[in-house]
C-alpha cells in the first residue's frame, strides 16, 4: 500500500439504509474492496464460545483467517454457496437435467477444491509461525487442524481432487436429494483446535483458557497476516479482559503486535 487512502463509512441518514463505504470518496460496490487497503481482525464476546459452539461458527471464524491473506477467498465461498443452492434446488425438485446438474457440480468442484486448498494453506502457516513463538507465553499455543472435506488427503494436484469431487457429487445426487442438502463438501469442513501444553480439545478447557487460547490464535494471525500483506491489521477487541486472571490481562497490550488497536 502506497501513499495515503481515505476511507469512510456511514449512512445517509434514510431510515433502514446500510452502511456504505467510501475509499477516496468513490462508494465501494462490495466490503472485498477494503482487502486491497486495509485489514481487519476483531473479538468480540460472541465469540467467546467459539470451540464449543457449531461447527458453522469456526468454520466461518477460518475463513474471515483465509481472507486476510487470501482476499479472492470470500469470493469463492460465495460463488460455491450460490452453485450448491442451485443444484440443490434442483434436486430437491427432481429435476434430474444432466446437463444442468454436471455444469453446477463442475463448478462446485473447482470452487470447493480452492476453498480447501486456501484453508489448509493458511493452517500450515499458522502453524509454522506459532511453532516459531517463544515459549512461556500467557496465552498457551493452540493446535489447529482441518477436518472432513478432503483434510486428510495426501498432497495432490488440485485438478484430480475436482475430478473426485465432482464424480462423488455425481454419484450422491439421489442420497443429496432425500437428505434436501448436499452433504459432501467444503461446506462441512471443521476447524479442530486444541490447547498444545495439555494436549486436550479446546472445548474441554476452562472459559479462562478458552478465552486465552481464542487470543493467543487471533494474535497469531494478525501476525501473519502483517508478515503477509505487508502493513499492521487493524484490531478491534470488544471486552477482550474477561475471563482472564490478573497475569493474562497484563501481559494482554504488550503482546499485541504493532498495529492500530481499538481495546474496549
Amino acid at each position: 500500500m502506497e501513499g495515503g487512502v481515505g476511507i469512510g463509512t456511514g449512512t445517509d441518514g434514510t431510515e433502514g439504509a446500510g452502511r456504505r463505504v467510501r475509499i477516496n470518496g468513490t462508494q465501494a460496490t462490495s466490503g472485498d474492496e477494503l482487502l486491497d487497503h486495509v485489514r481487519v481482525i476483531w473479538l468480540t464476546p460472541s465469540m467467546d464460545g467459539l470451540f464449543t459452539g457449531p461447527a458453522g461458527d469456526r468454520r466461518r471464524f477460518l475463513d474471515r483467517m483465509v481472507l486476510s491473506i487470501d482476499p479472492a477467498h470470500g469470493r469463492r465461498v460465495a460463488d460455491f454457496e450460490r452453485a450448491m443452492r442451485s443444484r440443490n434446488r434442483l434436486l430437491s425438485e427432481r429435476r434430474m437435467e444432466p446437463a444442468w446438474l454436471s455444469g453446477l457440480e463442475q463448478q462446485m468442484a473447482g470452487l470447493g477444491v480452492a476453498m480447501a486448498l486456501a484453508r489448509r494453506e493458511l493452517l500450515s502457516l499458522l502453524t509454522g509461525l506459532i511453532a516459531e513463538s517463544e515459549a512461556g507465553s500467557p496465552f498457551p499455543a493452540p493446535d489447529i487442524a482441518l477436518t472432513g472435506f478432503f483434510a486428510d488427503v495426501a498432497e495432490a494436484p488440485a485438478i484430480d481432487l475436482e475430478d473426485r469431487y465432482r464424480a462423488l457429487l455425481e454419484e450422491e445426487r439421489y442420497r443429496d436429494a432425500s437428505a434436501g442438502r448436499t452433504l459432501d463438501g467444503p461446506h462441512r469442513s471443521e476447524m479442530a483446535v486444541r490447547h498444545q501444553q495439555k494436549d486436550i480439545e479446546a472445548a474441554l478447557c476452562s472459559t479462562g483458557e478458552q478465552k486465552a487460547l481464542l487470543i493467543g490464535l487471533v494474535l497469531a494471525h494478525a501476525k501473519l497476516t502483517r508478515r503477509i500483506s505487508g502493513y499492521p491489521p487493524i484490531m478491534l477487541f470488544d471486552e477482550v479482559a474477561a475471563h482472564l486472571d490478573e497475569e493474562r490481562r497484563a501481559a494482554l497490550l504488550p503482546a499485541f503486535p504493532k498495529s492500530a488497536v481499538s481495546p474496549s
